[in-house]
C-alpha cells in the first residue's frame, strides 16, 4: 500500500494533482480545497489512501494526517464511498468536519456535492464517538486543534480526555508517530 507521497507537483487537473517522485508521476485524487493550495513546481508531502477495487487502483491524497484519518473513517460508514468521502473532506478543514460530526450537524455534511441527508445522518450517528473534536468539548472530551497525535489516539478509540492526559508528559517536539508511541505506553 502507498501511504505517503513526497515529490513535486508537475500537473494540476480538475480533481487531482500529478506528483513526480523519482521520475514517476503519480495521479493523486484530492479535494478541491487541497488542490487549490498547490501550484506547479511545489514540493508536497501528502498522506495517501491507496484504494484498490476490481477494475481500478486510485490514490487519494491529503495535506494532513487528520484529514486522511477522517477519510478512512468516512469510507467505513455504510453507503459512503471514496468519492463521497473526498467530497465531504473538501468542505473545509478537518477540524470543522470533526465538529460537525460530533455536533450532529448533518446539514453541513449534506452540503457536500453528492451527499444526501440520509447519508449525512448516518455519518453523524456512526462517527459521533469516533472523531476527536478540534477544541470543542463533548462527551468524549477535547482534542486540541492541530494535535495530530491526540487525534490519532482518539481514532484508535481512546477518549479525548485520556489521550490528552497520556500526551501531557510527552515532548511536543517529537514527531507525531513517536508521541503516539510514548502515549500508548502510558495508556497500557
Amino acid at each position: 500500500m502507498i501511504a505517503r507521497i513526497r515529490g513535486e507537483v508537475i500537473d494540476i487537473l480538475p480533481q487531482s494533482l500529478v506528483v513526480e517522485v523519482s521520475g514517476i508521476g503519480y495521479e493523486i485524487l484530492m479535494s478541491g480545497h487541497d488542490i487549490d493550495k498547490n501550484k506547479l513546481g511545489d514540493k508536497v508531502d501528502l498522506h495517501t489512501y491507496h484504494h484498490v477495487r476490481e477494475q481500478a487502483e486510485e490514490l487519494y491524497g491529503f495535506m494532513s494526517a487528520t484529514a486522511e484519518r477522517l477519510f478512512t473513517q468516512l469510507i467505513g460508514v455504510n453507503g459512503v464511498g471514496p468519492k463521497a468521502a473526498l467530497s465531504i473532506i473538501g468542505l473545509g478543514d478537518a477540524s470543522a468536519l470533526q465538529n460537525a460530526i460530533a455536533n450532529q450537524d448533518s446539514a453541513y455534511i449534506s452540503s457536500a456535492p453528492g451527499v444526501g441527508k440520509k447519508i449525512a445522518d448516518r455519518i453523524c450517528v456512526d462517527l459521533k464517538d469516533k472523531v476527536g473534536l478540534a477544541g470543542v468539548s463533548s462527551g468524549v472530551g477535547v482534542v486540541a486543534a492541530g494535535d495530530d497525535a491526540q487525534a490519532a489516539l482518539v481514532a484508535l478509540g481512546y477518549p479525548a480526555n485520556e489521550a490528552a492526559a497520556a500526551l501531557a508528559g510527552v515532548d511536543r517536539a517529537l514527531k507525531t508517530e513517536e508521541r503516539v508511541k510514548q502515549a500508548l505506553k502510558g495508556l497500557n
